[in-house]
């Protein structure tokens, strides 16, 4: 956030840290827009959602970069709520260099690289219902704001350049809310990846510590981060939590604490996710398997040449982890492998 200009800062307070600001924008935004939610909602949209750092941003690019949909980016922030009405202000503005992000992971973005930007509006109309002081908590949104959340899409798909029908979301704290995703957009296709628990643990608990040192040096990057609600990790980290569950073991300086969250968010995923959710493993994807042309069926991308590849991740340092634990995270992890692989082979069946 070091290179955010004062300007910058106030604008992204203004927009961002009122909740009553952000639905008097959204208002003026579905004016502007005449956005008809009902409209879009049989559509064939794409949501990514799973644990932070289980390859869900590579995904996401990975389909954005088909030019089948229109997701939110970089350059509709700060009034990310009001993407038309933002869009008259500041007009398309110019592309601009690539920066590597914040997370130091060799992922590089601009003005245009979509973002998981759509939490906004949960936060701004739901915050009490799912964040909690030291948690973020499943809840069930209200017709009303599954309503109001198509309209949202519906407005989004209306601001871009060119005539869009499909929308994609990244979003790992959709985890919270699959069922309203699903009942929302019937027709979508809902995208959970995961990765080996060891390795998956071990990124999580590096990132952990490079945003507390973030965090400490520079306030606004935290502030910035609890307006999107992305607790995920550093200096306001808030563990979800799935029910009356005792809290996470160790402390988060621990990989254990991490191997313990990853195992209780599959555990929960793999048991309460809408049925037709497909599980996607990011260690297959990164084989450059079946995978990835099961998704181009699945979300009705073939022929797709996208540019972005999947990285193989770090290895992850098992030996640190409880041995019982880990044992416990990976029986999960091959439990999940068998259900992508199912998902793999149902839409090779269908094709």
């Amino acid at each position: 956030m070091n290179d955010f200009s004062a300007l910058d800062r106030l604008l992204h307070r203004l927009a961002l840290a009122n909740r009553a600001a952000g639905e008097t924008m959204f208002d003026i935004d579905q004016q502007i827009s005449q956005a008809d939610g009902a409209a879009v909602a049989s559509g064939r949209h794409v949501f990514v959602s799973g644990l932070a750092r289980s390859g869900t941003t590579l995904l996401m690019r990975r389909l954005h970069e088909t030019g089948a949909f229109r997701s939110l980016q970089y350059r509709d922030m700060p009034f990310v709520l009001a993407p038309n009405l933002w869009k008259l202000v500041a007009g398309q503005g110019k592309a601009d260099a690539p920066r590597e992000r914040a997370h130091g992971d060799g992922v590089f973005v601009n003005a245009d690289s979509p973002e998981c930007l759509d939490e906004v509006f949960w936060r701004v109309f739901c915050a009490d219902a799912y964040i909690r002081p030291e948690s973020l908590c499943p809840h069930s949104p209200s017709t009303d704001d599954i309503n109001a959340f198509r309209d949202y899409v519906a407005a989004i798909l209306k601001s871009a350049d060119a005539p869009a029908e499909r929308y994609l979301s990244k979003n790992n704290n959709n985890i919270l809310r699959l069922p309203a995703i699903r009942a929302a957009f019937p027709n979508a296709v809902i995208l959970i990846p995961f990765r080996k628990p060891a390795a998956h643990a071990t990124s999580l608990l590096r990132q952990h510590r490079r945003f507390l040192d973030i965090h400490e040096k520079d306030e606004f990057a935290l502030s910035y981060m609890r307006w999107l609600a992305h607790h995920e990790f550093g200096a306001d980290h808030r563990p979800f939590r799935f029910g009356t569950e005792s809290a996470l073991e160790s402390d988060a300086l621990s990989i254990d604490y991490w191997l313990d969250l990853w195992v209780r968010t599959y555990s929960w995923l793999n048991e309460n996710a809408p049925a037709d959710c497909v599980f996607v493993s990011y260690e297959a994807l990164c084989a450059e398997t079946h995978s990835w042309a099961s998704l181009e069926r699945l979300c009705g991308l073939e022929g797709a040449a996208p540019k972005t590849l999947f990285r193989a991740p770090q290895r992850g340092d098992a030996a640190a982890c409880n041995p019982t634990l880990l044992a416990r995270a990976e029986a999960l992890y091959d439990a999940l492998r068998g259900r992508a692989e199912d998902a793999a082979a149902g839409s090779e069946a269908v094709a």
